[in-house]
């Protein structure tokens, strides 16, 4: 382990730990950043290396594979929050290493409107323009002024006004454009009040007794929004495995007007259902996968369906991204079946395509991470990929650490850092001696 004031490198770190699924194998070096140019900085020296980088903030929307990730893990703990008066409001820049939450609280309890029905959202605040983060009405791109980023295309700092983030239902030009931008910081323009935006979602509205299109105190809407979201397992909680999730695993699919009407008569009843921009029709996810035989609490292994909300994939312990993948596979088959609508992630899915993998629906349009993944697959073959990819290497770390494990154990048993270094030289030197003794020897046993 490396350490400066503002960056801790922790090679072979496993990243489960550091995400609300606790699924995910190691990374080759996780590095820690508590400051900007910190953050720029582990970007930057990673590309001029030529090695694969991940940003990592809350871990609350990203699927990490078994295999872990070969490359550099950036965990973003930066901080700090300036505020600056704007005539009935204020200008609010926040670091993107600030939990969401906590960023969220502050405005409510200093009376700035704007960002209330957002409550409980885990992660950070740079995640929260890449996916325009929304709930209950409200989204980033309500407020959002400007994100200031790192450009690792052009290697600069640049700020994007809110016009130019190209924000839409959980997508904006930073997801868009996926590892070229890095956020540093948001601004928000908040307004200055005791009372909430107007109230624009029915079931909040419900909740507060409140007409839709009223305000109301803005402590009690976000003490609301928070009720809501534990009824649903969407506030993370230790005593609560229903909250061990990504949140919403899928995204409300926007379909045409007319797919619309066919699936409606396809089941014969008209499911939950909100206007999108031109002329679109906006369907419940989580209604689908129930419509498709997949009721709250289903599966019954490490792996399953809150118990709570139909759209939440739970690890309950024990199990492994596969497992989980497995499940959300199954799901969109099923949902396919039944209605066929296909079912598109909303969590961020970092794992190595399957051979039998097959393109999104919208590969040549709006081609998603894993479209490009199996764009390379097609172009340059399973070996081809895995080189670009780094995945290779990465399994032959594994294989090699899982040698050694036979021989050395499963972690190290020593507390201080001295004591382990005598230990890690004590394991080398017995394994180097028995490689000279030709042992361990590999034995075919069927």
């Amino acid at each position: 382990m490396s350490a400066d004031f503002a960056t801790t490198t922790l090679p072979g770190a496993p990243l489960a730990p550091y995400t609300t699924l606790g699924l995910g194998g190691p990374a080759d070096d996780l590095v820690i950043v508590h400051d900007e140019q910190a953050l720029i900085g582990a970007v930057r020296d990673a590309d001029d290396e030529g090695t694969p980088v991940l940003i990592l903030g809350g871990g609350s929307n990203v699927v990490l594979a078994d295999e872990g990730f070969a490359g550099r893990v950036v965990l973003v703990r930066t901080s700090g929050v300036e505020l600056e008066s704007a005539g009935a409001g204020v200008v609010v820049t926040v670091a993107a290493g600030e939990e969401w939450d906590d960023v969220v609280r502050r405005t409510v309890e200093r009376e700035q409107a704007g960002l209330e029905c957002l409550s409980g959202i885990p992660g950070r605040t740079g995640g929260a323009p890449i996916q325009n983060v929304g709930a209950y009405g409200q989204e980033v791109a309500d407020t959002c002024i400007d994100v200031r980023v790192w450009d690792r295309q052009h290697g600069c700092v640049l700020v994007l006004p809110a016009g130019d983030c190209d924000f839409a239902y959980r997508t904006s030009v930073f997801k868009q454009h996926p590892g070229r931008f890095v956020v540093l910081s948001v601004r928000f323009g908040l307004r200055s009040s005791e009372l909430s935006a107007p109230i624009r979602y029915a079931q909040l509205g419900e909740a507060l007794d409140v007409p839709l299109g009223e305000p109301a105190p803005l402590s009690l809407v976000r003490d609301t929004v928070l009720s809501l979201r534990r009824s649903k397992g969407m506030v993370l909680d230790p005593d609560d495995p229903d909250s061990r999730s990504v949140g919403s695993f899928f995204l409300n699919p926007v379909l045409e007007a007319a797919d619309f009407d066919a699936l409606a008569a396809r089941l014969g009843r008209t499911p939950p259902h909100w206007p999108a921009d031109n002329g679109h029709v906006k369907v419940s996810a989580a209604w689908l996968v129930e419509a498709g035989g997949f009721r709250r609490g289903y599966g019954d292994g490490p792996v399953g369906i809150s118990g709570k909300h139909s759209l939440a994939l739970i690890h309950r312990g024990g199990g492994r991204t596969s497992d989980l993948l497995a499940l959300a596979d199954e799901i969109v088959g099923g949902v396919q079946r039944v209605t066929g609508v296909h079912l598109h992630p909303e969590a961020r899915i970092i794992v190595p395509p399957r051979s039998t993998a097959v393109p999104s629906q919208t590969a040549e349009t709006a081609p998603t991470q894993r479209d490009q993944h199996l764009q390379l697959l097609a172009e340059h073959g399973r070996m081809g990929w895995q080189k670009a990819s780094g995945y290779t290497r990465r399994a032959l770390a594994e294989a090699t650490i899982s040698r050694f494990k036979r021989v050395i154990g499963d972690g190290l048993r020593s507390h201080t850092d001295q004591r382990q270094a005598t230990e890690m030289d004590v394991a080398v030197q017995v394994l180097n001696r028995m490689q000279e003794l030709g042992r361990p020897e590999s034995a075919r046993i069927a």
